[in-house]
């Protein structure tokens, strides 16, 4: 479990097919990751396979490959990275589980006063999830929900700290980013489903 709070932006050193998959040594700011311990990578969560004094590897299966961004990563791509949330620690985000929902596309990117607009292209079971105000998760950072333009549209505000401190800060139009709907949003979905109308049936009375 994570917060989607960005404490070290990592940069893939090496990228190399292996029996665990496709495996990324990271270079970080971490010097006493222990093998075996998740770290969210731009989101997705990855457990660590070999470390040291500022790097790490983890490998993405096939299954991971095909819901994330992962496939594209280079030498030389930069990544947000954070650690597990410890008991005790400050709950500064939101519950993060580092479980990517899909990927979205930078469709609009401008400044706003002393905020960054960034307008992205989500898939159509997230925008299930998300209500203005509300919380999303953008490459592993947690974002507020700053306005819902369209059915398939989603617009977050990145403040400076943000935009200095995370890989968001380049983004440009065009650009795919890993996707993390609201966990609470997914349960009440769930628990709702047996009782909502379904669409068929609301089009049939708005019909009449």
């Amino acid at each position: 479990m994570f917060t989607g709070l960005i404490d070290d932006v990592g940069t893939i050193e090496t990228v190399h097919q292996s029996a665990a998959g496709r495996t990324f040594r990271v270079r970080c700011r971490y010097t006493d990751l222990r093998p075996g311990e998740s770290v969210a990578v731009s989101g997705a969560c990855l457990t660590v396979r070999e470390c040291g004094p500022n790097w790490f590897t983890a490998a993405a299966i096939v299954t991971t490959l095909t819901r994330t961004a992962m496939g594209q990563w280079a030498s030389g791509t930069t990544v947000n990275l954070e650690r597990a949330l410890q008991v005790g620690d400050r709950l500064g985000g939101h519950i993060v589980q580092g479980h990517v929902d899909g990927l979205a596309q930078v469709r609009a990117v401008r400044r706003d006063g002393d905020a960054q607009l960034v307008d992205l292209t989500v898939p159509a079971d997230v925008t299930d999830l998300l209500v203005p105000h509300g919380s999303i998760t953008v490459d592993g950072v947690s974002l507020t929900v700053n306005d819902l333009p369209a059915t398939d549209i989603v617009q977050v505000a990145l403040i400076d700290y943000t935009l200095r401190h995370t890989t968001l800060g380049a983004l440009a139009v065009g650009d795919v980013v890993h996707i993390e709907g609201d966990v609470i949003g997914k349960y009440v979905r769930r628990l709702a489903a047996p009782y909502l109308i379904p669409d068929s049936v609301t089009n049939a009375i708005r019909n009449d």
